[in-house]
């Protein structure tokens, strides 16, 4: 039997730090993107396009803190991933819901 190795208090700890470290990745991974995007698309200054390379980097780090093997879990946050992607469309750049999922 393989006893995995954790880093976390309790489960329930385990588990709220998981989720946490998950949105965020996914905070990291869509602002970069977003910032980048603003550079390229938008005609933003270069300040956003060095910032969106800073934050992608970070993403790149944080599942690094994981307690659990990341690679167990790693679909879970592709879930999470979508969901955060739909809210960030929703709330940054005002794109009603229900066009997105549609």
């Amino acid at each position: 039997m393989v006893k995995i190795e954790s880093r976390c208090i309790s489960g329930k700890m385990c588990f709220l730090y998981t989720i946490l470290l998950f949105i965020l990745a996914g905070v990291f991974e869509i602002g970069g993107g977003y910032l980048l995007w603003l550079w390229m698309r938008e005609g933003r200054e270069l300040i956003f396009a060095f910032l969106g390379a800073i934050i992608l980097f970070l993403y790149g780090i944080v599942p690094t803190f994981q307690p659990s093997y990341f690679h167990r879990i790693y679909a879970t946050y592709g879930g999470i991933f979508v969901v955060m992607s739909l809210l960030w469309g929703w709330i940054f750049d005002k794109i009603p819901l229900i066009l997105m999922i549609s």
